[in-house]
């Protein structure tokens, strides 16, 4: 695994970009799927957040930025309100937001603390 020549990456590093990448994978498929159906635009739009801010946070991570604990907290509450609205939505797509989530607003929540 690529994490693993990381000199920097310990655990809590390895499964918080894990917890990341698959954060925007469901978001991406969830805001694709949402796009055809009426009145989800909140939806999408916190769900293309989330996926952008936890790819960045991920690269972050990943060249052992020093900004990359701030970043997480923010991560953290974007994942935390976008597991909210899907959970509102009986969608697949949304149901699996709504569980995957939370998993990484906890790992994030963990950088942030340091």
């Amino acid at each position: 695994m690529a994490l693993q020549q990381l000199d920097h990456a310990d655990d809590h590093i390895e499964e918080c970009i894990d917890n990341c990448l698959e954060a925007a994978q469901v978001c991406e498929w969830c805001a694709d799927a949402c796009a055809d159906e009426e009145g989800m635009a909140r939806c999408i739009r916190l769900c293309r957040d989330v996926a952008d801010i936890t790819t960045l946070h991920a690269r972050w991570m990943a060249r052992n930025s020093g900004y990359h604990r701030e970043l997480a907290a923010i991560c953290a509450d974007l994942c935390e309100e976008c597991a909210d609205e899907c959970a509102q939505h009986d969608h697949e797509h949304c149901q699996a937001c709504a569980e995957i989530l939370p998993q990484c607003a906890e790992s994030c929540r963990e950088m942030a603390a340091g």
